[in-house]
């Protein structure tokens, strides 16, 4: 289960969906889906923080550094999830990394983790155009492997619900979350976060 910080209060109130992952997952592909079924607003944060300054991720990597974007990522997620409150929203892969931002998502809505092997990650992003910076010296598959592995405590800290993705066609995990999405939101609220993130 999450932890939220001390004296903070289990969830309040709220209506919005956002996906976590690593990249490579589908977050964008499902979200903007799921969006279009539920008639929410969609909203894709590393696409918003590259309409904000004008340019794509590997050139702000490249001309601020990774904490710069960081910044530039919270301060984005921030605005969405307060301007959009029943918004569906693609987190970019790093974005649990800050403790303030998995205290937003927790905040805004169920959060759901579309996780998937390491090798399909790899596939998936090896065929990715978009010439995103590597996190590592390793190898694509490796560098996968190591990351994943580290940022997976955080992931499942953040979610409510994991969906396994591999197999599954966009539509079919698109109406996988909307069911749950519905469910979840017909609980009680002092009952939406009594359980570990169920996995689907």
């Amino acid at each position: 289960m999450a932890v939220l910080s001390e004296g903070e209060p289990e969830r309040v109130q709220a209506s919005g969906l956002a996906f976590i992952g690593y990249r490579g997952a589908g977050k964008s592909a499902v979200g903007r889906r799921l969006s279009s079924i539920a008639g929410r607003r969609f909203f894709d944060i590393d696409v918003e923080i590259e309409r904000r300054l004008g340019r794509k991720i590997p050139s702000i990597f490249a001309s601020e550094g990774e904490a710069a974007f960081r910044d530039h990522e919270e301060s984005t997620l921030r605005d969405v999830l307060e301007a959009v409150p029943d918004a569906v929203v693609a987190t970019g892969g790093g974005a649990v990394l800050r403790a303030t931002n998995r205290l937003m998502l927790r905040r805004f809505g169920l959060v759901v983790w579309l996780d998937a092997p390491v090798e399909l990650l790899g596939q998936r992003l090896a065929a990715d155009p978009s010439g995103r910076p590597a996190l590592t010296s390793q190898g694509l598959v490796q560098e996968v492997a190591t990351v994943l592995e580290f940022r997976r405590p955080l992931y499942q800290e953040t979610a409510d619900l994991v969906i396994q993705v591999a197999g599954k066609r966009v539509e079919e995990v698109a109406r996988e979350v909307l069911q749950a999405w519905t469910d979840w939101a017909r609980r009680p609220e002092s009952a939406q976060r009594l359980e570990p993130p169920h996995e689907r």
